[in-house]
């Protein structure tokens, strides 16, 4: 998980995610220089299988990196800070990580109160398989991904100025791994003003940076497969 000012949200988050985690589990909060009780409200929990780590401030494609650099389980599950988890969401994913190496669920958008807008994010963004599929659209929303080792040990270290780290993630998986997106809505994916990421909202940048943006993603993983 990685966070930054989201004392107003976490402690729900948390609180959906702990009832899941067995014994040898962790979970791994990589706080982002947060100015409120974020990190207070963390290390209130006293619970060993909470590792709290510290980014260096230099946004979320980093804190999320530095978050999965210190992962060491076999199997990991990205996680926003605000949103709320499916009772079910890790053993239903774990299922379908027996035979797949990236797993992508459908989630439910909610607003502040977590009150339902009834809208499928699936739906909404026509999600599925596909490299240029994706790259043109992209359906791999972080919180709403689990994967093996595997994919994390080829999609680290992130290429410097990626634009998001789940389609970086993702697009890695379809081009050297087994994915599945199954239709089960396991995230309660909470949408308010202060979201880090704009999903299922208009882009807010120009048709030339994004141009620029998959031109360098395509340079990036080219580059990847001569390593």
């Amino acid at each position: 998980m990685a966070v930054k000012n989201g004392a107003q949200f976490v402690r729900e988050q948390i609180d959906s995610i702990l009832p899941q985690l067995g014994a040898a589990d962790e979970l791994i909060i990589s706080d982002d220089h947060s100015d409120d009780l974020t990190t207070d409200i963390v290390m209130s929990y006293m619970d060993p299988r909470i590792k709290l780590c510290f980014n260096s401030g230099s946004g979320i494609v980093s804190n999320f990196e530095n978050c999965l650099s210190a992962c060491k389980g076999e199997f990991i599950f990205l996680c926003d800070q605000d949103d709320v988890w499916h009772p079910h969401k890790i053993e239903s994913m774990l299922e379908h990580l027996k035979k797949h190496d990236l797993v992508v669920s459908d989630c439910i958008l909610i607003g502040q109160q977590l009150e339902s807008t009834g809208s499928s994010f699936f739906e909404l963004n026509r999600s599925g398989r596909g490299f240029v599929r994706n790259l043109m659209r992209n359906s791999y929303m972080g919180c709403c991904m689990a994967f093996n080792r595997k994919v994390l040990q080829k999609a680290l270290p992130f290429p410097d100025k990626i634009p998001m780290h789940d389609l970086w993630i993702g697009l890695i998986g379809e081009l050297y791994f087994n994915v599945v997106f199954i239709p089960d809505q396991l995230v309660y994916h909470r949408r308010h003003h202060s979201n880090a990421s704009a999903t299922s909202e208009p882009s807010p940048y120009s048709f030339f940076q994004k141009l620029g943006f998959r031109y360098k993603l395509v340079k990036d993983l080219i580059q990847l497969s001569y390593a």
